[in-house]
């Protein structure tokens, strides 16, 4: 017995039908009616089992007391609890009504019956859709994927596709460049190819000038040689030139005032060219600047040299017809009419020679002068048509370090306006005599060295040094040959 109360206690029956019961109870409302009838049956079978076990207890229970060891509580208590549980009560309904409830129940039966069919059928149906889903997801899976797979290698097309784009781009950029180039290179030979149509119209016009200048003379030559009535004129008198002004006298407002407009935009143009050309090779602004201020000042003076020479020269060709007195303004007019006979080019040369020994200039090696040979050819042209000028314009005389003059100068935008010193110029002043006539562009900056220069005034600076005049006579001593009218 105590065997038995020990293994009913451990396995504690009450409690799990404690927990089956609280079970049922939550799920009571959930589970279907076969469900909640089988968890009743459930209990009863627990129930049947432990009262079963408390059966065998109480009899074992019983033995051990003796025959007469718990009679009283057996008769008191156990007897008449099987009697209320065993007897049968009386039925309170009618045959019929036991039919009908029968009948009722049965119908009840049926219906939980086709509801639970129903129900079976709702499942499978369900059942059947969730896996026809999970066939379509599957499948909408592997389209995924495969979508995945194609966009990746789409994207490794496409970067591949993009470096290849990008490769011909640079491509494209290098050969628009060359073609840039090539097209500069073709305006400036058109461009040379025009000056050239117009040098050889205008030496056709002076042949053919020259060619009635000769016949006239000629035919004067032959007037004097013949007797007449009248008396001979001397070469000397020659009324007719000194009452009539000749072509440089008569355009000399128009040329002064194109020539200053040319110089103008000169510094507003060309200047701003070359220095765009310079600092593709050079980043030092100073010195670009710098630059460009020798290669106007050099091109100027090459300009006054040449003009001096080639005056000499036409003097020399036109002093068998004219006196003294009208030479001067012959050779004057002659200039006027043809400068395109100034030959540019040596001047050019001679500018750039000069530049590569100046000391005030530091450049890369790679560098040629040659890239603003532009701006050195319009300054040339420019200078030896102001020599033709009466009176001739000139510039003003320029030293690092000097004083800021506000009459001839204007300070640069990066200038300390309250610096008494030039650092450094960047565009010469024009003068007619000691007047300005167009100012220049100076920076001035604190911390400029004063220098005092030993070189020539402005005036003293229109006549050569000695050294230049040697250097002239005897080029002029050297190449006679370039003294002959064919060459002018």
């Amino acid at each position: 017995m105590a065997d038995t109360l020990r293994r009913l206690t451990h396995t504690s029956p009450f409690s799990v039908l404690q927990d089956k019961l609280e079970s049922w109870h939550r799920d009571y409302h959930v589970i279907s009616c076969d469900n909640n009838l089988n968890r009743c049956c459930e209990l009863i079978e627990l129930t049947a089992k432990v009262q079963g076990q408390l059966f065998t207890i109480l009899n074992h229970t019983a033995a051990e007391g003796g025959h007469y060891a718990g009679v009283d509580t057996l008769k008191t208590r156990l007897l008449p609890w099987l009697g209320t549980c065993f007897s049968m009560a009386r039925p309170v309904v009618s045959d019929d009504t036991s039919l009908q409830l029968f009948q009722d129940s049965v119908e009840k039966d049926r219906r939980i019956r086709e509801l639970s069919a129903s129900l079976d059928s709702d499942i499978q149906r369900k059942d059947t859709e969730l896996c026809s889903t999970r066939l379509q997801l599957d499948s909408m899976r592997a389209e995924l994927v495969d979508t995945q797979q194609e966009l990746d290698v789409t994207k490794r097309e496409s970067a591949t596709t993009l470096l290849a784009t990008e490769e011909e781009i640079l491509q494209l950029k290098a050969d628009l460049r060359s073609a840039h180039e090539q097209v500069e290179s073709y305006q400036r030979k058109m461009a040379a190819f025009i000056d050239y149509e117009r040098q050889i119209r205008l030496l056709k016009d002076e042949v053919s000038y020259l060619s009635t200048d000769k016949t006239v003379l000629q035919e004067r030559l032959v007037r004097s040689r013949s007797p007449s009535p009248l008396p001979r004129l001397s070469r000397s008198s020659s009324p007719m030139r000194s009452e009539s002004p000749t072509r440089a006298q008569l355009t000399n407002s128009s040329r002064y005032a194109r020539l200053i407009s040319r110089f103008n935009d000169l510094y507003a143009v060309e200047r701003l060219e070359a220095q765009v050309i310079l600092r593709r090779h050079i980043d030092d602004v100073e010195m670009v600047q710098k630059i460009i201020f020798i290669a106007v000042v050099e091109s100027f003076k090459t300009a006054k040299l040449a003009y001096r020479q080639f005056k000499l020269r036409v003097r020399k060709t036109l002093s068998p017809h004219f006196g003294l007195e009208y030479l001067e303004d012959a050779a004057v007019d002659y200039i006027v009419r043809n400068l395109d006979l100034y030959d540019i080019q040596a001047s050019i040369n001679d500018v750039i020679n000069a530049m590569n020994v100046n000391p005030r200039i530091s450049f890369p090696p790679e560098v040629d002068f040659f890239l603003i040979s532009t701006l050195i050819r319009e300054m040339c042209r420019v200078a030896f048509a102001m020599q033709t000028l009466e009176p001739p314009l000139d510039f003003s005389f320029a030293s690092d370090g000097e004083l800021y003059n506000d009459r001839k100068y204007r300070r640069s935008y990066d200038s300390e306006l309250t610096a008494p010193l030039v650092m450094y110029h960047v565009w010469p002043s024009l003068l007619e005599g000691d007047a300005v006539v167009v100012k220049g562009e100076a920076v001035t900056r604190r911390g400029a060295v004063w220098s005092r220069s030993r070189s020539t005034s402005p005036v003293r600076s229109r006549s050569l040094s000695p050294t230049r005049s040697l250097a002239f006579l005897k080029k002029r001593s050297l190449s006679p040959g370039r003294l002959r009218a064919s060459h002018l």
